[in-house]
């Protein structure tokens, strides 16, 4: 027996999480010009990040032998007034995928189980499956969440639901009223983690105040994540808010000095930039609009989204895929998804919008 063979039979049953092909791969693979490449696949903000957050990580730079901030006091108080909600609530991450990840490891044991839906975020079976719990994966319905099968599927072992909204990959939303009715229906030793990775997309009457109800219900875990919006990605720093002592057993699975300094204070300044973040509000309902009116004028059918994305069927996706590579324009296949024939687009600018669909249009005729 090798000594892979070793590790646990939970863990040799995930499917790695698969990302979005970088640009300087692709370059690599078919001899192009890193310059001349459109990567529209991995849901990035296309302006970059907020000039405030560029010039908060020039100010740290010289400081950077020292340790960061291990308990990441001054993004959380800026937080904490962003949202009215208490520094004790708040648990940073290495990304919003750290926070869920300390959520499964202080929240589920070997042969717990936690729901959530198909063609829902990769993330959630992997967390779960790796430390030997078992997923209840529920029918999507239209390829989103339908919350009534999910507190139907919910089990006497059942420890944690995951609901994301909009959901990644195919940008579906949940009213707020039906989260809020879905919590009613939850035991309350049940968790329920609400990913809000992509809720500063969502359009004014789409919002709803989800920090509101952890007052009333103790049992749910908001994460949201500073890669999406404000366009720090690359620095990997996210957040959930919950009840105080949820809170703190969490904290008692993080990693030391999960955060680092360039992430804490990029995040801290960005916090305060909404001009950054209506512009980048803008930019994609801009885009959103260019892409579906370009999308349906090439036939293609596409699944409403609610966030910076957007998911179409392709058909023969793998084959139109192919082809958008060899023309210098990345997305982003999903048959891991089970979403075989589909392809999502991440919203770019006017002009990047512009090279996919036109690459697209190339890609079809074969």
């Amino acid at each position: 027996m090798s000594v892979a063979q070793r590790a646990p039979e939970y863990v040799r049953a995930i499917s790695p999480y698969v990302p979005g092909k970088p640009i300087s791969e692709l370059a690599r693979e078919m001899g192009l010009n890193e310059a001349d490449i459109v990567k529209l696949a991995s849901n990035e903000n296309p302006l970059g990040m907020s000039p405030k957050a560029r010039a908060a990580l020039d100010a740290v730079l010289s400081d950077i032998a020292r340790y960061p901030d291990g308990n990441g006091f001054a993004l959380k108080q800026k937080l904490s007034a962003k949202f009215g909600v208490s520094p004790e609530s708040l648990v940073l991450g290495n990304g919003s995928n750290d926070v869920l990840e300390m959520a499964v490891r202080a929240f589920l044991k070997p042969r717990d189980s936690a729901v959530y839906s198909q063609h829902a975020f990769a993330v959630y079976p992997i967390e779960v499956l790796a430390i030997g719990a078992r997923g209840i994966v529920t029918p999507a319905v239209q390829y989103g969440h339908d919350l009534d099968a999910m507190a139907k599927a919910i089990e006497a072992d059942t420890r944690m639901v995951f609901i994301a909204n909009p959901n990644n990959p195919t940008g579906n939303f949940l009213p707020g009223a039906q989260i809020k009715a879905f919590l009613e229906r939850v035991p309350a030793e049940v968790l329920v983690v609400l990913d809000e990775a992509y809720n500063e997309y969502l359009a004014p009457e789409q919002r709803y105040d989800s920090l509101a109800w952890l007052q009333q219900h103790p049992n749910l875990i908001i994460t949201r994540t500073f890669s999406k919006i404000y366009g720090l990605a690359g620095l990997r720093v996210g957040y959930a808010v919950a009840n105080e002592e949820v809170a703190g057993m969490l904290n008692r699975v993080r990693q030391p000095f999960n955060v680092s300094s360039l992430a804490l204070a990029a995040a801290e300044a960005a916090v305060d930039d909404d001009a950054f973040l209506q512009r980048s509000y803008e930019v994609n309902r801009a885009g959103m609009a260019q892409l579906l009116k370009g999308l349906g004028e090439l036939g293609y059918e596409t699944i409403p989204s609610s966030g910076n994305f957007l998911t179409f069927k392709a058909g023969d996706a793998a084959s139109i895929n192919q082809r958008l590579l060899k023309q210098g324009v990345i997305v982003r296949p999903i048959g891991g998804y089970g979403m075989p024939e589909w392809l999502r687009v991440s919203i770019g600018l006017e002009a990047e919008n512009q090279r996919f669909l036109d690459a697209l249009a190339v890609a079809k005729k074969g």
